[in-house]
């Protein structure tokens, strides 16, 4: 008679570890994605504070020199490329929106003033975060994931919780992700795993599976963004990134301008 088989032998047993394995890999993919969205999302902010206002000057020098151009020759296709350059002109912001981050009711901000009257600026906020704030999230999201969570009462309690992560390591803020750790690692232990049915463990990798689906849709699309695609040509040094695009913007902003001078000095 054959001797009856070890509990790590049991069917059960091989779908238990491969739904923990699965549910460490979805967890370490969706820090990868949380990571680089909000790499993303700072540097889509920073790069409309400071390149913004380079892109709106362009697009009005380009709406002159249309302009400029149509009313020297006349030709029905520079009117109408004129018209589709203005078009493409953004309006003129308001005066709240024109100077917010600037001013407030109590008039400028330290840092405009020392850029109005040329004196040192502060550094602009990083594009990411820390390298300490990136190693806090990641333990803490590894330690409270909501994928780990056994019941309902436990999964409310740990989405809680990540949400209040997610927030403090969008602003960067290392301080607090200390005090939610410390929270955290005073808190309920979270239960140990416990054999469950076959059913059960195939249903657990099949979601695990959709999981990993949409999390690759929304990596992929983050990836395909503009913004994403600029931030992945360094990755490592993303403001000096942002300096190369200013000083290039910068570039195309002169000859415009000495495009437009040249077409204005041809008038009659």
């Amino acid at each position: 008679m054959s001797p009856a088989p070890v509990a790590e032998d049991r069917p059960e047993a091989r779908l238990e570890r491969a739904v923990r394995a699965a549910e460490q890999a979805l967890i370490e993919f969706e820090i990868a994605v949380e990571t680089f969205r909000v790499e993303v999302d700072n540097f889509s902010r920073l790069h409309h504070q400071k390149l913004g206002p380079m892109y709106s000057r362009l697009d009005e020098l380009d709406a002159q020199i249309a302009e400029a151009r149509a009313s020297l020759t006349g030709d029905p296709e520079d009117i109408f490329k004129a018209h589709e350059a203005r078009a493409r002109v953004m309006p003129m912001p308001g005066v709240e929106e024109l100077f917010h981050g600037w001013m407030d009711s109590d008039g400028l901000f330290p840092e405009a003033v020392a850029m109005l009257t040329d004196q040192p600026v502060r550094p602009p906020q990083r594009v990411r975060p820390s390298e300490e704030a990136r190693k806090l999230f990641r333990e803490l999201v590894r330690k409270a994931h909501p994928d780990l969570a056994q019941d309902d009462a436990e999964r409310k309690r740990r989405d809680e919780f990540i949400a209040r992560v997610n927030t403090a390591y969008a602003r960067g803020d290392e301080a607090l992700l200390r005090e939610l750790a410390a929270e955290w690692a005073a808190g309920p232990a979270p239960e140990e795993w416990k054999p469950s049915r076959s059913e059960e463990l195939y249903a657990r990798l099949e979601w695990l599976s959709q999981r990993k689906e949409m999390l690759t849709l929304v990596a992929r699309e983050l990836e395909e963004s503009a913004i994403g695609a600029m931030l992945k040509l360094a990755p490592e040094d993303p403001d000096r990134l942002l300096e190369e695009i200013a000083e290039q913007l910068i570039t195309q902003v002169g000859e415009r301008e000495h495009e437009l001078a040249t077409l204005i000095a041809q008038a009659p």
